[in-house]
């Protein structure tokens, strides 16, 4: 139990798992305002998708006009998904990364462009700005997990 503890303890002291659990954490947190932000349109909006959402709002066909979707609520949840869709991706990989033994420099360099990436990919969806903005953004994300990829790949190839 004590070498467990050891190993434990020197991955947590490992400065590359750090940083990338400090960025794992701040994209991960990210991600989870977009639920609450999803949450404020849909009662801001008056639009849900569950019957019992609408059950404040009166009963019978009065509530039935308030299950609905709304542009702005859908162009959140589009926001949402597409961080479910590259957030995943960048924690797996990320931390498999990690442990390929790359530079703290690189590494860091690598976790702060993705986390700054998904941040204006999502002020780029909300305001929305306009493109390629919100395009670049991902595409910069995207660019930095597949470089990341790249490197766990070419240090433990085993195919």
């Amino acid at each position: 139990k004590t070498g467990e503890m050891a190993k434990l303890t020197q991955l947590i002291d490992n400065d590359i798992f750090r940083a990338y659990a400090t960025y794992a954490t701040i994209v991960l947190l990210k991600m989870m305002l977009m639920s609450l932000v999803t949450a404020y349109f849909r009662i801001t909006k008056k639009a849900f998708v569950n019957p019992e959402d609408t059950a404040s709002f009166g009963k019978g066909e009065n509530a039935k006009k308030y299950l609905r979707t709304d542009p702005d609520v859908e162009r959140v949840r589009r926001g949402h998904l597409n961080d479910l869709e590259n957030i995943v991706p960048f924690l797996g990989i990320g931390l498999l990364y990690a442990f390929s033994s790359p530079e703290l420099s690189t590494a860091l360099l690598h976790f702060r462009i993705f986390a700054g990436a998904r941040i204006i990919h999502t002020f780029a969806y909300l305001i929305p700005l306009p493109q390629p903005s919100r395009g670049l953004s991902w595409a910069v994300g995207y660019a930095v997990t597949v470089s990341m990829a790249y490197k766990v790949l070419k240090t433990a190839l085993y195919l």
